[in-house]
């Protein structure tokens, strides 16, 4: 059973009441071992988990990308809209000094160094998500044009392999 928190009682939640974003704040009963897990535990599809996923570029730029539950980034297309030949998923230590977050922890919300915010359309094609937190076990729930509303500089794009999960 999930445990609802404050509004507020997270990075990630301060932000978006700084922003008049509606969410939830929840707390998972135990450590989370999986995307399956998680969906269920939060009564959503896998698809509703969006995953926040940050890559190095040749450049030293950072991106975040936001993508649908298991759906695993096209690497290709990736490279082609960014003109990139040369990307990397972050390392911890990079993931944690660019976003303040952890794996599993990581939102495009109240982040301490400005990136470039990338969602896969099919994260809009749900009604309501869920992200990490900024908290580890703790998801935030919100309405996917929220999501966009939040981030009005975020570019939408096609950055998954068709059909293809993790």
């Amino acid at each position: 059973m999930l445990i609802e928190l404050e509004p507020g009682s997270t990075p990630v939640s301060r932000a978006l009441v700084e922003l008049d974003i509606p969410h939830r704040v929840l707390r998972h009963p135990s450590p989370l071992r999986s995307l399956e897990q998680a969906a269920e535990e939060r009564g959503q599809r896998h698809e509703q988990v969006v995953r926040s996923i940050v890559f190095r570029a040749a450049s030293g730029e950072f991106i975040m990308v936001l993508v649908a539950g298991p759906a695993q980034i096209s690497w290709p297309a990736l490279r082609q809209y960014l003109g990139q030949s040369r990307l990397t998923t972050a390392t911890e230590e990079e993931l944690v000094r660019e976003t303040g977050y952890t794996r599993g922890a990581v939102a495009p919300f109240a982040l301490p160094n400005p990136m470039r915010i990338l969602i896969d359309r099919a994260v809009l094609e749900e009604d309501e998500v869920s992200m990490g937190s900024g908290v580890q076990g703790t998801t935030i729930i919100m309405k996917s044009a929220d999501l966009v509303r939040g981030l009005p500089a975020a570019e939408r794009g096609d950055f998954v392999v068709p059909g293809k999960m993790v």
